[in-house]
């Protein structure tokens, strides 16, 4: 008689929550360090518009959805 091994789904769970949860990690560091880059650069010009601020954080999001993306599983 050969064992075969268990093929359950449940056992990648605790792995997949890892994975993820420092995906979001990631992602909100992106975000945080391309509206504090934009912050600082507006501040550097002296813009009484926040517009490096606004274009950073919005590159930055765009980027970590685009990261996101492309780090799901192909199915």
């Amino acid at each position: 008689m050969s064992h075969k091994p268990n093929l359950n789904k449940d056992t990648n769970q605790p792995k997949a929550y890892i994975k993820y949860s420092g995906l979001a990690f990631q992602i909100l560091a992106f975000i945080f360090l391309g509206t504090w880059g934009g912050m600082k650069i507006d501040q550097w010009l002296s813009l009484k518009v926040p517009l490096f601020t606004i274009a950073f954080s919005m590159l930055a999001l765009i980027g970590s959805l685009i990261y996101l993306v492309k780090s799901l599983p192909k199915s």
